[in-house]
């Protein structure tokens, strides 16, 4: 049997999964991941949490980066990976989607957004750090670019900033409760594109693994916990996972509809 027959096997077997994506399966959609050669932090200094919350400048070059477009993080289009996953979610095989991208491309690929666990936020809109209200970034474009306005939050005036986790920035623990909740309750772990270094995400196969649950990992380089693993492919997402997601039916379809 071939690793992409087991982890169809593995997949129809399987009535809870847990899907758990890192930079890797965004990078088939022209996304760089942050830390390679030629990724984000490559060709830009992150800007600390604690920099930007104490900087007018820090704040202003965050979101030159932004509606530059400079980080890369927007605008591209889910890819077979991203669809496959979709699948997945949309013909009842797995709970939810943990990512560690902040690109929103799940939910581009119809994946409900309540479906979707951000660990690391998501670049595709802002918050406020005071109040916690949602603002869109086309509201906030036009007086930054054309004006220099620094944006800031229409209903309590505090500091407003993209809804990514920051370095320095702790993740939010309800979110982080979540992501362990479900990989508890998983009956399959399938990691995607995520070398499962970065920690606290790295804890949440082990925490599904010390469960009971199966752990198959797709990813193109080794991973610290390929030995853990039922199954490991070192091969492209867009290649693999096409062919182990089970087709779309019209049930699945009309879900996405």
């Amino acid at each position: 049997m071939t690793a992409v027959a087991r982890l169809k096997q593995l997949i129809a077997q399987a009535r809870r999964i847990v899907v758990f994506t890192g930079a890797g399966i965004s990078t088939e959609s022209g996304i760089a991941d942050f830390r390679s050669p030629g990724g984000v932090w490559s060709r830009m200094k992150p800007i600390a949490f604690q920099d930007f919350l104490a900087s007018t400048a820090h704040r202003n070059e965050a979101w030159r980066r932004t509606f530059s477009g400079a980080a890369g993080w927007t605008g591209a289009a889910p890819n077979a990976g991203h669809h496959a996953v979709a699948r997945l979610v949309a013909g009842g095989k797995a709970e939810v989607v943990i990512t560690q991208n902040v690109d929103g491309l799940h939910q581009a690929s119809g994946i409900a957004e309540d479906r979707v666990i951000e660990l690391h936020g998501n670049a595709g809109y802002a918050i406020c750090l005071d109040c916690g209200a949602r603002h869109e970034l086309d509201d906030l474009r036009e007086p930054f670019v054309e004006v220099g306005v620094i944006p800031a939050c229409r209903v309590c005036c505090g500091i407003v900033k993209t809804a990514t986790i920051s370095f320095g920035q702790p993740l939010r623990e309800d979110v982080l409760e979540r992501a362990r909740a479900a990989s508890h309750a998983c009956d399959l772990f399938l990691v995607l594109g995520s070398s499962l270094v970065v920690t606290p995400a790295a804890a949440l196969p082990l925490i599904a693994r010390q469960a009971g649950a199966r752990l198959a990992i797709v990813n193109r380089e080794p991973t610290d916990q390929d030995a853990l693993a039922d199954l490991v492919i070192h091969d492209e997402i867009g290649s693999v996972m096409p062919r182990a997601a089970p087709p779309a039916t019209p049930r699945s379809a009309a879900r996405r509809g």
